[in-house]
């Protein structure tokens, strides 16, 4: 296979794997609460994003490039926006079911393709525009419930929505953290932007419990048990996802990472017994329809 095509394989993988990644923590939110069970994803990811790390360094014989300013500088700016991503992501779960807000953090793509042209220059073709329309028509749909009061009704779309508009900024701007870096595989400078991230995450994360919540990083230090299979998928996801990224535009490998909605809906009914109505599923088909849609509007 083309080398270019092997961010398809890598973005299955990772979207399959953040499934799973976020049934578990979905799971943990109710024992260790949102940031809990949010630093779960990043402080028992790290060992394995290191080993990964690790296994790429000894397979290949390469050196790691070196860690300039800017490359620093994007990561943190990545790395905490994908933080607030995540805590909104799982207050999202907590006021809806599951695969409807997978549907809603998955909204994302367009807004990808948005971030891109701001910040890496990427064209937004009339094809992604349009997609942008039925995305957002989509979500409308799920959304409105007649007679239903604004709060309860639009409170879950709206935290969703800023949800996958923080990992959309966050997978632009770790994009541009693996493509500064000089030197290396492609599978070297995403692994490398991997761990950095995930150390700063974890350390902020680990600071602000140490001093502010102290029973949350208790919990979260004791339950290191069903923790660890979490953070094995996140990390996995991530790594998978950073390969995608360093081949092509992370329109590109979001727009493809949809068919998890298709996983999450398959978790939803099996794990948590969650159903969705006949108004949502249409919603549902429709931002899939429009995201597909995106990525023939990408360009290549």
């Amino acid at each position: 296979m083309d080398i270019s095509l092997l961010w398809i394989p890598a973005t299955l993988i990772a979207a399959a794997a953040q499934t799973a990644r976020n049934t578990m923590q979905h799971k943990l939110t109710s024992e260790l609460g949102t940031l809990g069970a949010a630093q779960v994803r990043f402080l028992y990811g790290l060992p394995f994003a290191l080993v990964f790390l690790a296994i790429l360094l000894l397979a290949g014989g390469e050196t790691l490039p070196p860690a300039h300013g800017r490359f620093l500088l994007l990561c943190a700016a990545a790395a905490a926006v994908q933080i607030l991503a995540t805590v909104l992501m799982l207050a999202t779960m907590q006021l809806r079911n599951f695969a409807l807000s997978t549907v809603y953090v998955k909204t994302e793509p367009v807004l990808v393709a948005i971030f891109a042209v701001a910040v890496l220059g990427d064209p937004l073709t009339v094809l992604a525009a349009c997609a942008v329309l039925i995305a957002t028509t989509g979500v409308v749909t799920m959304s409105w419930k007649p007679g239903a009061g604004a709060g309860s009704n639009w409170r879950p779309a709206l935290l969703g929505i800023t949800s996958g508009a923080c990992f959309a900024l966050s997978s632009v701007v770790f994009r541009g953290a693996i493509l500064s870096l000089e030197g290396g595989s492609f599978a070297l400078r995403a692994s490398m932007t991997l761990v950095v991230g995930l150390l700063m995450q974890t350390a902020a994360l680990v600071i602000w419990q140490a001093l502010f919540q102290r029973d949350v990083l208790r919990h979260v230090l004791a339950a290191w048990r069903s923790s660890l299979p979490a953070g094995f998928m996140g990390a996995f996801a991530s790594q998978c996802w950073y390969i995608g990224f360093a081949l092509t535009s992370a329109a590109n490998v979001r727009t493809l990472g949809l068919v998890e909605v298709l996983f999450a809906q398959v978790a939803s009914r099996r794990i948590f017994a969650q159903h969705t109505s006949r108004k949502e599923r249409y919603g549902m088909a429709l931002v899939v329809a429009g995201l597909v849609l995106l990525l023939y509007g990408a360009p290549r």
